[in-house]
C-alpha cells in the first residue's frame, strides 16, 4: 500500500474550506490537452488534498468542452489515488429532493462528443466498467455525509446526458422509465477515464432539481438551481472535511480492482505498440507499461 492523495473534482466553491493547510494552486501540464485549471495542493489532517474546479474558476468551461482526458491526467500526475466527484444533478425520483445527496453507484452515458479513452490506435486496451464506482471510497463518502447528518442515499444510477441544453420533457420522462435516478451532464467520460487510469472513483450527486418531469414543479430554472447549489456547497465543504480527517492515510487495495484496472487490459502486442502514444500515457499506464 501506498500513501493516500484524496482528490476532489467540482465547483468552485468548494475550495473554501476551513482547515486547508498548506494550501497553493499549481499548474499541472498534461500531454493530453488544457486542463480546466490550476490544481489546488493542500492538506487535511495530514492527508494531502487535490482540488480541480471541472468547470474551471468562474465556471468558464461547458461540460462538453471539458477535457476529461486531460484533467484525469494531470489528477494523476499529481499523485491523486482516490478521486471524490463533487456534481450538481436534477432528480429523476420523488424521493430525492432538492438539497438530497445520493452516492450514486452506476451511470448511463448518453453523451456523444468527447473523447472517452485514452487508448485507441497504436496501443488498445479495454477496461471493465461493470462497476464504474469503487466501493470502499463510496462507502466513506456515505459515511461522511451520515457523520455530518446530511440527507444521503446510498445507490442510484445517473444518466450522463450531452447538454448543455437540459432535457425536454420526453426525454426526462424516459430516463425515469428505464429507472433511473439523477441526471447531469458531467461524470462521463470521468468515471471512465480515472478507471483507465487506475484511479478510484465515486460520485457526490448533488440534487438541484426535478428536472423538468414534475408536474408540480416548474421547468429548470438556473436561477432557482444556484439558490440551492449554495446550500449544498456549504454541505459538500462539510462532506469533504469529515471525509479527509476519516480517510485511510495508507490507500487500501480496492476490492473490485479499481486501482490495477490495467493488469489486464492492454491488448496491442509489445513490439506493435505506437512510441508516441505510449509517452503520452507514461503516467495513465506508466505502472503495466513500464513491466512489459
Amino acid at each position: 500500500m501506498g500513501q493516500s492523495v484524496l482528490g476532489i473534482v467540482g465547483g468552485s466553491g468548494l475550495y473554501d474550506i476551513p482547515g486547508l493547510q498548506n494550501a497553493h494552486w499549481e499548474k499541472v501540464s498534461s500531454p493530453w490537452g488544457d486542463v480546466s485549471d490550476e490544481i489546488l495542493f493542500a492538506e487535511i489532517d495530514g492527508l494531502p488534498i487535490r482540488f480541480l474546479p471541472r468547470h474551471g474558476r468562474g465556471h468558464r468551461i461547458s461540460p462538453t468542452h471539458i477535457d476529461f482526458r486531460a484533467n484525469i491526467d494531470a489528477l494523476k500526475r499529481s499523485g491523486v489515488t482516490d478521486l471524490v466527484s463533487i456534481s450538481a444533478c436534477g432528480s429523476l425520483k420523488e424521493h430525492y429532493p432538492p438539497g438530497h445527496f445520493v452516492i450514486v453507484d452506476q451511470f448511463i452515458d448518453r453523451t456523444f462528443q468527447r473523447e472517452k479513452s485514452f487508448f485507441g490506435t497504436g496501443l488498445v486496451a479495454h477496461v471493465s466498467v461493470a462497476d464504474p464506482v469503487s466501493p470502499l471510497l463510496a462507502e466513506a463518502c456515505f459515511a461522511s455525509a451520515k457523520a455530518e447528518a446530511i440527507d444521503v442515499s446510498k445507490g442510484g444510477t445517473y444518466l450522463v446526458m450531452e447538454g448543455p441544453q437540459f432535457s425536454t420533457r420526453a426525454e426526462s420522462n424516459l430516463y425515469r422509465s428505464w429507472g433511473c435516478d439523477v441526471i447531469g451532464m458531467t461524470n462521463m467520460p470521468e468515471a471512465k477515464l480515472a478507471r483507465e487510469a487506475e484511479v478510484c472513483y465515486s460520485t457526490v450527486a448533488m440534487v438541484t432539481d426535478y428536472d423538468c418531469w414534475h408536474e408540480d414543479h416548474s421547468e429548470v430554472d438556473v436561477a432557482a438551481i444556484i439558490e440551492v447549489m449554495k446550500g449544498n456547497t456549504a454541505k459538500a465543504q462539510r462532506l469533504i472535511l469529515n471525509l479527509a480527517r476519516t480517510f485511510p492515510r495508507e490507500h487500501p487495495p480496492c476490492p473490485i480492482g479499481s486501482d490495477r484496472a490495467l493488469d489486464v487490459a492492454i491488448i496491442t502486442r509489445p513490439e506493435a505498440r505506437c512510441a508516441e502514444l505510449m509517452a503520452k500515457l507514461d503516467a495513465v499506464a506508466g505502472r503495466v507499461l513500464k513491466r512489459s
